[in-house]
């Protein structure tokens, strides 16, 4: 199966994410040449990469509250590393709004499949469903 390059953009990001969280939040643009490395990803899809994990990150906060109000039983500290940044990664496009929802929530899902536990598809997916709805997308 062929992915879409936005796909692997994605999925790239995603890996940018968890790096810049696990290395203690170093600049995302700095992480990108161990993920290319790893990846061995075209250079179109990591610039890509880079220009979404970069607004995660810069857009953190106003992501993070959205998303916490959504899954209010959960603190966003204790969400799987994974989880958190998937999550963060289609917050952070539902707010852009650049990219219609429903194609925002599938990317996460196959994301949360790909990358994720057990349960993270269908946690992504419901507090991803109460976001979008929250902020008017649905």
């Amino acid at each position: 199966m062929t992915l879409r390059p936005e796909t692997r953009a994605r999925a790239r990001a995603l890996q940018l994410l968890y790096a810049w969280e696990i290395d203690g939040r170093s600049p995302v643009e700095e992480l990108m040449p161990g993920i290319a490395r790893i990846t061995g990803s075209p250079s179109g899809i990591l610039v890509e990469a880079v220009t979404l994990a970069a607004g995660v990150v810069e857009r953190r906060a106003e992501i993070d509250e959205a998303f916490s109000r959504a899954a209010s039983n959960w603190r966003i500290e204790r969400l799987a590393l994974v989880d958190r940044n998937i999550l963060r990664l289609a917050v952070f496009e539902l707010l852009s709004g650049s990219v219609p929802p429903k194609v925002v929530i599938d990317e996460a899902l196959y994301l949360a499949h790909r990358f994720g536990g057990v349960q993270s598809a269908s946690f992504v997916n419901g507090v991803l469903d109460t976001v979008a709805r929250t902020l008017g997308r649905l």
